[in-house]
């Protein structure tokens, strides 16, 4: 494994991003300078996160989500 967090990468295991060994090794991330914990997916060369919104679930009983654009910084927490 490398050193750098992944372009994007999402916590759904039905996504095409997702990737259960670097999420087991543990990723934070850094959006506008601070730090969040509620990140479902994050795209570091478009600029964007989308965030859980709460306990509130969608119709399908997945996590509703809001997509914020700005300045991504991933990185691993065990390094």
């Amino acid at each position: 494994m490398t050193d750098t967090p992944p372009d994007r990468l999402s916590t759904d295991p039905k996504s095409p991003y997702y990737d259960a060994a670097i999420l087991e090794r543990g990723v934070g991330i850094r959006f506008k300078g601070a730090e969040k914990t509620n990140v479902e997916e994050y795209c570091v060369s478009e600029g964007w996160v989308r965030l859980s919104v709460g306990n509130t679930k969608d119709r399908a009983g997945n996590p509703l989500t809001i997509k914020l654009k700005g300045p991504v910084e991933p990185y691993f927490r065990d390094v």
